[in-house]
């Protein structure tokens, strides 16, 4: 199949042809893959019904909505995902050696771009600001500059954005905003657990909604130090187990719940999820002592005491004459 009936088709693609048979163009569903930019960075879907007999691990040229950037075949898709609003981008080519070569070469001069653009920033005193990274494209086209805020309020940077820009006339300059999050990702270090490298450098590629009922729902101290990272946000790492803690608890009493158990009836001061225990303080003579239950060894006191009171009330069918319990004969 020749690259101009390829391209015939994806353009039929995007104009919405997908579902129908245009004469010998047959309808076709889009292959996509998965591509990362960055070693440990998120996975964007492109559309690759051009270059279709990718092989994931290989490098390919893409279109995207910041120009045409290099990036690595993670995953090829074979249940195609629901179309984004604007349609799939497209691969536009599989990256050669010289692409290869050029994206290294333009990599290894970040690290001067962003110390220009710190210098620069200090000298137009602009203290509200953190140039965290610099970023070239493959073919040095493309120059971002990442940068994080202290404050709430919106940067002025068209004097740094523009000073820049004449520092690096060939290349199109842009400053792009980035949470702390991902500021505390580039910069990498200890994690506030003090694991060697935080888990956002090392493995996480997407940030998941953090809540504080997370470490309420685990009996985390709820101490600024105990839950919150270097990036000043609840720890990415509250999620982790969070599922685990939410499915074993509906299986265990809610404190402050009255049970019965091998020592008497007491009330639930603690729950231990995770090895499905139970701590209950138990009111004798002396004093009140806490024991530590599995949960098969504790029952609901409430229910207990409803079958009680079931089995000790008279039969509705006594004044009848219908009764069968045996209790109407014995009075």
């Amino acid at each position: 199949m020749s690259y101009k009936f390829l391209a015939v088709i994806t353009q039929l693609r995007k104009k919405g042809c997908e579902k129908r048979d245009y004469g010998i163009i047959p309808s076709m569903q889009p292959i996509i893959v998965g591509v990362r930019f960055t070693k440990i960075g998120k996975i964007y879907h492109f559309d690759s019904t051009a270059v279709p007999d990718i092989n994931v691990g290989e490098h390919i040229i893409v279109d995207t909505s910041r120009g045409k950037h290099l990036g690595e075949v993670i995953q090829v898709i074979h249940e195609t995902p629901q179309q984004p609003d604007g349609g799939w981008r497209s691969v536009e080519r599989r990256a050669t050696p010289r692409d290869l070569l050029l994206l290294q070469s333009w990599h290894s001069k970040q690290t001067e771009a962003m110390i220009n653009c710190r210098a620069r920033a200090a000298e137009l005193e602009l203290t509200d600001i953190k140039i965290v990274a610099a970023e070239y494209n493959y073919d040095g086209s493309r120059l971002a500059f990442l940068f994080g805020t202290e404050g709430e309020e919106k940067a002025d940077l068209k004097t740094l954005k523009k000073d820049m820009q004449g520092l690096y006339p060939n290349t199109h300059v842009e400053m792009r905003q980035i949470g702390p999050r991902d500021v505390a990702k580039l910069l990498g270090g200890m994690g506030a657990c003090g694991i060697e490298t935080r888990c956002c450098s090392k493995f996480l590629t997407d940030f998941s909604p953090i809540s504080i009922k997370m470490a309420k729902e685990q009996g985390i101290s709820l101490t600024p130090d105990e839950i919150t990272g270097m990036c000043g946000r609840l720890r990415c790492c509250l999620i982790y187990e969070y599922e685990q803690y939410v499915e074993a608890r509906q299986h265990l009493p809610k404190r402050n719940k009255r049970v019965v158990t091998p020592k008497g009836d007491g009330r639930v001061v603690d729950v231990m999820p995770l090895t499905n225990k139970v701590v209950v303080a138990i009111e004798t003579e002396e004093r009140t002592q806490q024991f530590t239950f599995d949960r098969e060894e504790i029952q609901p006191w409430d229910e207990l005491e409803a079958l009680r009171r079931k089995s000790g009330a008279p039969c509705d069918r006594h004044e009848g004459g219908g009764c069968t319990c045996g209790k109407a004969k014995k009075q």
